[in-house]
């Protein structure tokens, strides 16, 4: 090159006495004509063709032409012209005049060449629609970058010698340098999308309109963070999905990949499967051994899958972070540098700027490229999140019951939970397992340069610290897992608790269930404290980790030699260093550990997805001829799992198929959508249906008709209306062959007899249809076409009903047994789950053996029969209330607005007290005091002078050192452990208060209130605040101190400084309200979008079977994504405002920097490199520090939510008092048993009509009054009323003479008796189940079980009557669930008993018992008996017949069928009389 520049007659190429060793530096005009010109050139040529290539292969559409890309053509060609004067005045016509013939005169021409190529990409940029152009804003930044000498040299000459001397040359470089920062500026804007693409969405993502600019500072952000600060963020408020974020796309695509890799699992497997067809000598290892493997090469399989979807994305990522390594290993380097100069006397002022300006660019850099890794990386893991949940629904609606048996639904539904968030948190910290390994060896080498053999003392350090936390992380681990085995044990409770909290309240068993809660809440936190606090010797081990590493090396290095100095550049710099060394050390047990738990993720994950699917070929569909057979059955084996029999052998059936499930599957919708389901309302059709199902009356009393929300498992339905919903939504959906299983089983005898005439018999709306039912009863048996008798799983008999009966076998002997008279033509006797068809009416009928539900995973739907007004939403609604709001039930969590109010702050801490929180403040002060101490000592150190190469007293300032940093450990100890036992304090304070609050709560309140949004108040947000806001608050206090120390530092060195810092303090303090008001919606936002993915996954899993049979998959796929998408929609501006928050204030920070760098320079006469080291050195820091304190004061705010959450609770509706302190009440009441109701009116929520209407009634002593009436006559509310369930709305109860409104609730519900209609169990055990106080003997347990017919049972259990109980009592059937509940009621054995429909739901031979005991032991006794069973209040002393609220009929059964009046039409109805 410098022969090329003495051919051009220019100076050398570089001369270092020029550039570098000089008060003036410039560069050789021969390097500015030729290397500053031809570094773009080479640029764009160079990589030009790629650049086309990846324009062809990506095309987005023309764009059209348009002013943004008319001024950038104009602008290149003006360019053009005036680069041509350049070339031929500048360089070309000087050469060509000495050199005539020489072959570099074409060089002459590049520069205008490489201006026609930039012309030709933004004509081909457009043309592809590429709206923002990379490649050409880092040519024009080049380009720029280049001209900046030339321009400084042109404006230095022109100031020597003139702008006269050659105006035109001057001028058009000006110009020249102008249009090129044009160029650029206009290279920072986006153009407009291309033609037809201008797809019109609501509020669309503005990440697509921005500029490469705007992306890589995140400043398309921030007009949703200015609209989050003017007014509290809403839903609507949001952008909607890019589409290679949503569901639809993401999923579709992955879909085939992964159905490619199952394919080869199984491939594999059979590959395996044939090799030891053989045998093996060790069957049991190797079963063991080839489920392991494809455990792991399921998870293997997927994690391919995974990476072959979303890799090519995460390695851009990857790349940013290898950039941003470099930057930040570059930091410590000029900044020995830096410290280099303040050394050197002579050095020119120049060099110190040029560093201090160095420096800020590189931190600039090094935060833009961690901030575009870390936006990639969650990019990434929304994305896997996405295509993972997709995965694992779309598996629950094919997996066979084999598979679905060895997982509940909470597993189920925590795969989509827990293990997505692991596998994001992998996504994110993946890179760091092999970056951290090579970051930390590349700290040690550097730390080697500086301080020799002595980095070894640090690296013993590191080595020592390492075990410690490896040992503290090991007893967190195990005590973590105490911890949570007594969270799940108390979450579990509670769950069962809100499932079963109207027989808790019945039975007035809250304070035993509420001593049990906090019981498992006691051991929970004794686990977190002891874990906490070995925490905190982790975290002051960590915080201090710097000052050890610094303590050993620094005094290993004094100590082995004397003429060792320990000066301004060694000691600073090895701080920086051990500052970086820092992240790695911290990140890579994380990142390790993150990474082992993904993995084991991904094996729980595979090991689903790989489960059996439901194989399609199993059951042939054919299409509907007449006269065919609709249901053909070859050879069929059925069972449960795939063990020993093989499942299905071949079953055909033909048309379309319709299935009414034995517990009724409801969704959490109108009443309308749950019969409809999913098809169009065709109006005629379906007020048939209505009328056939007999609903048309439940319609009436609803709130706002079909447009009435059903809760959470039809939660405010009765059993009854459940069915009937279930079976409404078969019928609408005119297939061909009807599976009714038990369909009339929870409704009264009349309505079932309704329901058969007009939808199952001869003359409903089935006639024409195939309908197969399956029952215990015989209800309607003698229409059936054809009954099939089973007994243990066998066909026994099979024929007609007069065939059957004829043959005199176990059928006809079954008949007679139960039968109140078998000849009458209909015998009606409801109950037993009728299961029928007819015109091809085939019934299977089960020999009177009871029912295991749990055999068969029946999940979903209980039969709790709450009464029909319960549905409207308990919320306090004034009659004024819009229409369109009378229906809805279940309030939606709620997402608080705005900032967190200060009365939560206040809340939390006065839980604390003032006498703890004053140390702590003065614990932090002491703490932060101690490190600025031992900070300042080390400048002081490093500035002492040097006397004979030595120098003095090193050994007292080692000790001054060491003091002062050991009392800085113990100081955060303390200060962490403080924090840590308030938090704990203060979450058993908010603990106890919610349950409390929740216990005390009315039936109302859990009907409104879905169990999904109470559970996660007792998991999620108490979690929250025993875990999350104590460690936010400990961040934010120590960063907060920690901020201070370094501006303190910075105004000893520089007190101009405080000139900058005071206006970047403003700006701090706006990013930092403008962020944390958006963060805190978001958040919000996205944590109440994210239960409704959980409860319809729940929903979904709990009813797939209804779903498969109805072939509503595609629409249940479309919801979830919907879900899925809506949540993802506040998750993405959530994690963006991170970074923009990010990438905002660490340019504040760098701001910081570069001032006291600057100043530093300024100053560099007056001040010692020392202090001039320790303050660059803390500046550098500012910029995590800045960042931290937000994001602890945001995660505090966002988390102190939690206590806002848990609050919200305290101002709800109570009910009364449980006990009255000071009551008279005897301890031996009721002795009688009288009940007297006076006028008495009860109605469900304020506005609603009475659901009792002046109910004026005597019950005497001893007395046996049965109850009837249709749904919704006011049957159970008479029970309500009595229990003080709900409280009258007029009138009075006495029982023996004692009003109840005026004794406390557990003394009126302790001291009598329901047995409800379902029954309900809870985990533990049979002992705890019968007797939760502990109150009667083992012998009296005996009797009672002995007269409840289970003591034969209950002896054959292995542990008795401590035999463990699973939750909701699965482990027992249902007949035997209910038979508890009448050993509960016969330990009990108070003077009133009430039966509300307590054996509905069991079969005849459980009922026959039950009431065979109660009319024996409950002699003595008054018993209110709420009937569906006409027959078996038949021998009572008086029965009521209920009427929408009124006594309609009330006298003797004999009386009653005499005077021919509603109870006479009942009786008949059920073949009675």
């Amino acid at each position: 090159m410098d022969a090329f520049c003495r051919l051009s007659g220019l100076d050398p190429l570089w001369d270092w006495n020029r550039t570098w060793y000089t008060a003036n530096p410039d560069l050789t005009q021969c390097f500015q004509n030729t290397v500053l010109v031809w570094v773009p050139c080479f640029y764009l040529w160079l990589l030009a063709p790629f650049y086309c290539l990846h324009l062809y292969c990506h095309d987005s559409g023309r764009i059209r032409m348009s002013g943004l890309c008319t001024a950038k053509m104009v602008r290149n060609f003006i360019l053009n012209l005036f680069l041509s004067v350049f070339s031929i005045f500048d360089f070309c016509l000087p050469l060509y005049q000495m050199y005539s013939h020489c072959p570099l005169i074409i060089l002459c021409f590049i520069p205008v060449s490489v201006q026609i190529l930039a012309l030709c990409i933004i004509q081909l940029e457009r043309i592809r629609g590429c709206r923002s152009s990379v490649f050409l804003f880092l040519f024009w930044v080049l380009a720029v970058v280049c001209s900046l000498v030339p321009l400084r040299a042109k404006i230095q000459l022109a100031l020597d010698e003139g702008i006269a001397s050659d105006i035109v040359r001057y001028l058009a470089f000006f110009s020249y340098f102008t249009i090129q920062l044009a160029e650029l500026f206009l290279c920072c804007f986006a153009d407009q999308p291309p033609e037809g693409k201008n797809i019109l969405e609501k509020n669309p993502c503005p990440v697509k309109d921005a500029s490469f600019l705007s992306k890589i500072l995140f400043w398309w952000f921030t007009g949703l963070v200015v609209k989050g600060y003017r007014t509290p963020l809403a839903a609507e408020d949001l952008w909607t999905l890019r589409e290679e974020d949503t569901s639809q796309k993401i999923i579709s695509e992955l879909q085939q990949e992964w159905t490619a890799e199952c394919a080869k699992l199984q491939r594999q497997e059979k590959a395996l499967a044939s090799g030891v067809a053989l045998g093996s000598r060790l069957p049991d290892q190797a079963q063991l051994l080839r489920k392991l493997q494809k455990e792991q090469s399921s998870g293997f399989f997927l994690l391919r899958t995974l990476a072959r979807k979303f890799g090519s994305y995460f390695l851009t990522g990857t790349l940013c972070i290898i950039f941003h390594d470099a930057f930040m290993f570059a930091i410590p380097q000029v900044l020995s540098l830096l410290l280099s100069f303040m050394k050197d006397e002579d050095a020119p002022l120049w060099k110190g700027y040029f560093y201090a300006t160095l420096m800020f660019l590189l931190s600039c850099l090094q935060s833009l490229f961690n901030h575009q890794y870390m936006y990639t990386c969650f990019t990434v893991g929304m994305r896997v999140k996405t295509a993972v949940m997709g995965l694992v629904y779309r598996k629950s609606l094919v997996i066979n019951s084999s598979a679905r048996r060895t997982c509940t639904v909470g597993e189920i539904v925590n795969l989509v939970s827990a293990d997505t968030q692991k596998l994001m948190d992998f996504v994110v910290y993946f890179n760091a397992v092999w970056l951290a390994p090579i970051e930390i060896a590349l700290c040690l080498f550097f730390l080697w340069q500086h301080l020799g053999p002595s980095a070894l003392a640090g690296i013993a350090t590191v080595i020592l610290i390492f075990p410690l936390n490896g040992f503290i992380a090991k007893k967190r681990s195990k005590l973590q897992e105490v911890q949570m085995k007594f969270m799940d044990g108390r979450i579990r409770l509670m769950n069962e608790i809100l499932n079963g909290i109207k027989i808790l309240k019945f039975y007035a068993w809250e304070k035993a269930f509420l001593e049990q809660v906090l019981g498992y809440r006691e051991k929970e936190l004794k686990a977190l404290k002891k874990s906490q606090i070995l925490y905190s010797i982790s975290i002051a081990s960590f915080n201090s980790s710097s000052f050890l590493i610094a303590f050993a090396m620094f005094g290993v290095y004094v100590t082995i030699d004397a003429r060792n100095v320990l000066d301004a550049q060694k000691v600073f710099v090895s701080m920086a260093l051990i500052n970086i060394l820092k992240t790695p050390l911290s990140q890579l047990p994380f990142a390790i550990s993150t990474s082992m738990q993904a993995m084991v993720s991904l094996r729980r994950l595979g090991k689903y997805l790989c489960s059996e699917e439901l194989k399609p070929d199993n059951v042939s569909k054919a299409s509907l001829t007449s006269d065919a057979e609709q249901v053909v059955i070859e050879n069929g084996t059925f069972s449960w799992s795939a063990e020993g029999q093989p499942c299905l052998k071949r079953r055909e059936m033909v048309g379309s198929v319709a299935y009414v499930p034995q517990q009724a599957w409801i969704q959490n919708a109108t009443v309308q959508d749950n019969i409809t389901f999913g098809r169009e309302k065709l109006k005629t059709w379906y007020n048939r249906v209505l009328e056939a199902c007999a609903l048309l009356p439940d319609l009436d009393i609803l709130p706002a008709g079909d447009a009435t929300e059903i809760g959470e498992k039809g939660l405010n339905l009765s059993g009854g209306q459940k069915q009937r919903v279930s079976l409404a939504r078969a019928v609408y959906r005119k297939a061909d062959v009807y599976l009714l299983d038990d369909p009339l089983s929870a409704v009264d005898a009349h309505v079932g007899q309704h329901i058969f005439d007009k939808v199952i018999g001869p003359k409903g709306v089935l006639r024409d249809k195939t309908r197969v039912l399956v029952t215990h009863g015989m209800s309607f048996l003698p229409q059936a076409d054809l009954i099939l008798v089973l007994v243990d799983g066998e066909i026994t008999e099979s024929g007609s009903y007069q065939e059957l009966l004829s043959r005199n076998g176990a059928f006809a002997e079954f008949i007679r047994t139960f039968a109140t008279n078998t000849e009458r033509k209909e015998s009606v006797m409801q109950r037993a789950g009728s299961r029928r068809s007819n015109a091809r009416l085939s019934m299977i009928d089960f020999m009177p053996f009871s029912r295991d539900l749990s055999q068969e995973q029946l999940i979903g739907g209980d039969t709790t029969n709450t009464n029909l007004q319960n549905m409207e939403p308990v919320s306090e609604i004034d009659q004024e209330q819009i229409p369109e709001d009378l229906g809805k039930l279940t309030e939606a969590d709620k997402a608080f607005t705005g900032r967190v109010k200060l009365e939560m702050y206040k809340k939390y801490f006065k839980t604390i007290g003032l006498a703890l929180i004053i140390p702590i403040v003065f614990l932090y002060a002491f703490q932060q005091g101690a490190s600025l101490a031992y900070n300042y000592w080390l400048s002081m150190w490093a500035d002492d002078p040097v006397v004979n190469g030595t120098q003095i007293d090193t050994d007292l300032k080692l000790t001054v050192f060491g003091a002062l940093g050991f009392a800085q450990g113990i100081a955060i100890f303390g200060t962490t452990v403080a924090i840590s036992i308030c938090g704990i304090i203060a979450s058993r304070h908010l603990h106890t208060d919610l349950l409390i609050n929740v216990l005390r709560s009315p039936m109302s309140f859990f009907e409104s209130t879905p169990s999904g949004n109470l559970l996660n108040r007792f998991a999620k947000e108490i979690d929250a605040i025993d875990c999350m806001v104590p460690e936010g608050l400990k961040m934010m206090l120590s960063y907060v101190f920690k901020l201070m120390e370094v501006c303190i530092i910075v105004l000893m060195a520089t007190p101009f400084a405080a000139v900058i810092i005071l206006p970047l303090s403003f700006l701090y303090a706006c990013v930092q309200s403008f962020y944390v008001a958006t963060s805190c919606q978001l958040r919000r936002l996205e944590a109440v979008s994210r239960s409704p993915i959980y409860t319809h996954f729940n929903e979904t899993v709990q009813g797939a079977s209804v779903i498969r049979a109805f072939g509503e998959q595609p629409r249940f796929i479309l919801q979830a994504n919907e879900r899925v998408d809506f949540n993802q929609t506040s998750y993405f501006p959530r994690f963006v405002a991170t970074r923009w928050l990010a990438v905002n204030l660490e340019f504040v920070g760098n701001g910081v920097v570069l001032a006291a760098s600057i100043l530093s320079v300024m100053g560099k006469s007056t001040l010692s490199p020392g202090i001039v080291g320790l303050a660059v050195s803390h500046s550098l820091q500012v910029t995590g520090i800045l960042s931290w304190i937000v994001r602890s004061w945001t995660d505090v705010e966002n988390n102190i939510v939690s206590v806002e959450r848990v609050n919200e609770y305290a101002d709800t509706a109570k009910e009364a008092s449980w006990t009255i302190e000071g009551s008279s009440l005897p301890l031996a009441w009721p002795q009688k048993g009288t009940i007297e109701f006076q006028d008495y009116g009860l109605q469900y929520r304020k506005g609603l009509e009475l659901a009792l209407k002046g109910i004026t009634l005597n019950v005497q002593e001893r007395e046996k009054v049965g109850i009837v009436g249709r749904t919704g006559a006011g049957k159970s509310s008479l029970a309500l009323g009595i229990f003080r369930i709900l409280e009258a709305a007029k009138g009075k109860i006495f029982v023996d003479g004692v009003n109840i409104a005026d004794i406390g609730l557990h003394d009126l519900r302790s001291r009598i008796t329901i047995i409800p209609q379902d029954p309900v169990l809870f985990s533990g055990s049979l002992r705890m189940n019968l007797d939760p106080f502990d109150t009667y003997s083992d012998e009296e347990m005996w009797s009672a079980l002995e007269l409840a017919h289970l003591k034969n049972f209950v002896s054959n259990l292995p542990d008795k009557l401590n035999y463990e109980c699973s939750e909701g009592g699965e482990n027992l059937s249902l007949g035997q669930r209910q038979l508890v509940c009448l050993a509960r009621a016969l330990l009990r054995k108070t003077k009133i008993l009430v039966l509300d429909e307590a054996t509905a739901a069991v079969d005849l031979e459980t009922d026959t018992l039950i009431q065979s005991t109660i009319r024996t032991q409950f002699e003595d006794c008054t018993v209110l008996t709420i009937a569906h069973r006409l027959n078996t209040i038949m021998d009572y002393t008086r029965v009521i017949v209920m009427d929408r609220g009124h006594i309609s009929e009330m006298d003797s059964p004999a009386n009653l069928i005499a005077q021919r009046g509603q109870f006479y039409r009942m009786c008949r109805e059920a073949g009675l009389v």
